[in-house]
């Protein structure tokens, strides 16, 4: 009994224990909960007081105010940027370096015997580029100068010829004058049965022999004058077509050295020594990229205050610190698409709206352009200030002087002519006759 006993009062002392535990824990509870309350409380009595602060009130509509008159100075900006400024500009991304490419070709077949640049490099005008075999051409030239000399000379001989056949109508006419007289003298003589019919026939038929060898000599001299005539020697029609051969035959010799006409930067060699070539086929290419331009593919949207003048500023991705200034100069006839290799043909009825784009050149500043030389190809972003918009669309005039010029073969010409004069000076030879006292011993 005894051990049950303590038990029993250790069973109660755990429960007493267990309820005091449970008060001191529902009066932490509810001490803290009283503590969030009163803070609670607090906290909206600071916000009212803060609501009810006039002062306060002032100073957050300040704030809102400097907000909202920062959002709408903006957007007035915005308004005046793109009134003033954004409306009249035009930008493209959708631009290039153009430039001429000068292809260099033979006039001429032949092999290749010297190639005397490489790409890259700085070519002058009239520099040899690339070297044929000349035995053909020298054999060629050196048969044309004979024929020149010959040609010369047989000019001559037809002019002699002509003086010939002239002093031949004087002796003819002695002739018939004398046969004529001695008819005329026998004639009479027949009534009185001096001379014989027989004789008289003779005379007349010597007489009417002699009037047509007289007319034969005046033919002949006719004949000859009409080939010589209003002419000298350089001007005869068989020396002016042997000139010609003889030209040609020079040029041709000369065409073994394959020059440049213009000055520029050697690009897309294709000829290697001992290479067999023909005429007109693509050897390389000379670049003059002194004088470049722009060429802007505007959309078709973009071209309503575009105008011929207006200024243009041009930026690269080969500089990025370089902004180059020029002007525009021109608007293409046609869409790039219209020059294309396949225009579109709408018409078919599978059509698709597209907006179109338009070249619009653009010439660069060359001072700009020596101080930092682009390359052609090369991509650029334009900007078109169009405040300007008096300026015309399309060009009135004409171009008044050659777009570019070269005088490099004109120098083969003289030379040709030059050398021509001196073989036709060669040979024309003296043909006047010496005085008749001369011929005869004095």
């Amino acid at each position: 009994m005894t051990a049950d006993n303590e038990q029993d009062e250790t069973k109660e002392r755990s429960q007493r224990a267990d309820e005091h535990g449970d008060g001191t824990k529902r009066k932490d509870a509810d001490s803290s909960k009283h503590d969030q309350d009163g803070k609670s409380d607090q906290e909206d009595k600071d916000d009212k007081k803060k609501k009810d602060d006039p002062k306060a009130k002032r100073r957050k509509i300040i704030v809102l105010s400097i907000i909202g008159a920062v959002f709408v100075l903006a957007g007035l900006v915005w308004l005046l940027l793109y009134i003033f400024v954004f409306s009249q500009r035009e930008t493209t991304d959708d631009a290039y370096v153009k430039g001429d490419m000068v292809t260099i070709s033979s006039r001429v077949a032949g092999t290749v015997v010297e190639v005397a640049v490489e790409e890259t490099e700085r070519v002058h005008q009239g520099q040899v580029l690339i070297r044929l075999d000349p035995v053909d051409a020298r054999v060629a030239l050196m048969n044309a100068e004979g024929q020149l000399a010959q040609a010369v000379r047989e000019a001559q001989a037809r002019m002699q010829q002509a003086s010939q056949a002239d002093a031949a109508i004087p002796q003819r006419r002695a002739q018939y004058e004398q046969a004529r007289d001695e008819y005329n003298r026998r004639h009479p003589l027949l009534e009185r049965r001096a001379v014989s019919a027989e004789e008289v026939d003779t005379g007349r038929r010597q007489m009417q022999q002699a009037l047509a060898g007289l007319q034969a000599a005046e033919r002949e001299a006719a004949a000859a004058h009409a080939q010589v005539d209003g002419t000298s020697v350089a001007d005869f029609p068989a020396v002016i077509q042997a000139r010609a051969q003889f030209r040609n035959a020079w040029v041709n010799n000369g065409r073994n050295a394959i020059v440049s006409p213009i000055e520029g930067y050697a690009a897309r060699r294709q000829v290697q020594v001992g290479q067999r070539i023909q005429p007109g086929q693509d050897l390389l290419t000379v670049v003059p990229l002194s004088d470049l331009w722009v060429d802007a593919n505007f959309k078709e949207t973009q071209l309503e205050h575009i105008r011929i003048g207006q200024p243009v500023k041009i930026t690269t991705d080969m500089y990025s610190d370089v902004e180059y200034h020029g002007k525009v100069v021109g608007l293409n006839a046609g869409t790039g698409s219209a020059f294309s290799l396949l225009p579109a043909e709408n018409a078919t009825g599978n059509w698709i709206k597209v907006v179109q784009r338009l070249p619009v050149r653009i010439a660069l500043d060359p001072e700009e352009l020596r101080k930092h030389p682009l390359r052609v190809g090369l991509s650029t972003d334009v900007n078109v200030d169009t405040h300007d918009r008096d300026g015309r669309v399309l060009a009135e005039t004409p171009r008044n002087k050659p777009l570019a010029t070269t005088n490099v073969y004109e120098q083969e010409m003289d030379r040709a002519d030059a050398r021509a004069e001196e073989i036709i000076r060669a040979n024309t030879v003296d043909v006047t006759p010496p005085p008749l006292a001369s011929r005869r011993g004095g």
